[in-house]
């Protein structure tokens, strides 16, 4: 832990916050805090708060009742002060009191309203901006430790999709296959199964099905796009597409498309590749062969304590790809009938990339 979540981490924050011209970074509960501390706090409607000014030292505003959670999380080796506030103290005070009257203030892109509204009003006239304007430079390019531990996830991701094969048959349903896999995603290692998408027939054509009561058919093509989160706080997130039964003629003849497709956009993956590069490479493949119109999303997103995040693999993003960067290559094809998607996970390394995900990517047959 002391290696993903490193004390020179909050000294770079620190130093990027002065960069920005800010007076300070608040960050609630979420990735962005955990990036930087390694604390995964929990949500509650009591404020717990990194502040991070621009000059002076940083402090953990925490409840008194979270208190030891605090001490016992990476935070704890930090040597970062740890504020403990009372049922019937006011934290929002606590901090206002201790930065004083900042022109401006980062607060983390996903704190919840009830805290930014108050902050608005402990702090009048500051100017507010997202965290994510300091942050995503820092957090797109991950360490080695980082890698290391989403290579953990992939591989875990895999060993879960290795065994899919035996959940899929005529007369289950789709949930109960999902019950399956989602336990499969713990026993493999990680402590959250964050989504499993399992559609067949035509339901494979919905990218973002999740599962129903439909029974699987003979014939039928099945997606399954399954990921979770590990010990580390790193994320998998990984797509395979089957078959129960011989599918349909129109249905080899696409996937064998996008099989070259997803290939072609790994392999355009590069130092100094712009992120819609890599999308264009999927995406001429897809349109070349007659399927363009429907290829309905973006082919990637970045992946690392959250299972999107940036860089963004889109047509528009010009952002060049740098080592460290780590993301989705999950092109797909959804015609109506059926439906398929291949997706892995790589990081771009200094000579080119590395795919994440091994299972194989051949359309397996049940």
């Amino acid at each position: 832990m002391n290696d993903l979540y490193p004390a020179e981490r909050l000294r770079r924050v620190a130093a990027a916050v002065r960069d920005h011209g800010l007076g300070a970074l608040l960050l609630t509960p979420g990735p962005d805090l955990r990036y930087v501390t390694g604390y995964d706090a929990k949500q509650l409607e009591r404020l717990t708060c990194l502040a991070v000014p621009a000059d002076g030292d940083p402090f953990l505003v925490v409840p008194l009742l979270e208190l030891r959670a605090a001490q016992a999380s990476p935070a704890g080796e930090l040597g970062v002060e740890l504020v403990a506030w009372g049922e019937t103290e006011d934290p929002f005070g606590v901090i206002s009191g201790r930065l004083g009257n900042p022109g401006s203030l980062g607060l983390s892109d996903r704190m919840w309203a009830m805290f930014s509204l108050r902050f608005a009003d402990a702090f009048p006239g500051a100017r507010h901006v997202l965290a994510s304007a300091v942050l995503s430079p820092i957090r797109v390019r991950k360490s080695a430790a980082e890698v290391e531990a989403l290579r953990e996830a992939g591989a875990a991701i895999d060993r879960v999709h290795a065994r899919v094969p035996g959940w899929l048959r005529p007369g289950v349903t789709e949930r109960e296959v999902g019950t399956k896999i989602a336990e499969a995603i713990l026993a493999e290692g990680h402590v959250s199964a964050d989504f499993t998408i399992v559609g067949s027939g035509p339901n494979a054509a919905s990218p973002h099905h999740e599962v129903s009561d439909r029974i699987l058919g003979a014939g039928d093509v099945v997606v399954v796009d399954i990921g979770g989160t590990m010990p580390s706080g790193y994320c998998s997130d990984c797509t395979r597409t089957y078959a129960v039964g011989t599918p349909p003629t129109e249905f080899t003849e696409y996937y064998g498309v996008l099989r070259v497709a997803q290939d072609a956009a790994c392999e355009a993956a590069a130092p100094g590749v712009p992120a819609q590069t890599v999308d264009a490479a999927a995406r001429d493949v897809i349109a070349a062969a007659g399927y363009g119109e429907w290829f309905i999303h973006r082919t990637g997103h970045g992946i690392g304590l959250e299972s999107h995040e940036e860089p963004y693999i889109v047509s528009g993003n010009a952002t060049p790809l740098e080592p460290g960067m780590a993301f989705s290559v999950e092109p797909g094809i959804y015609p109506g009938p059926h439906g398929a998607r291949i997706e892995d996970i790589v990081v771009c390394t200094e000579g080119g990339r590395e795919r994440l995900n091994n299972a194989p990517r051949d359309l397996v047959i049940v």
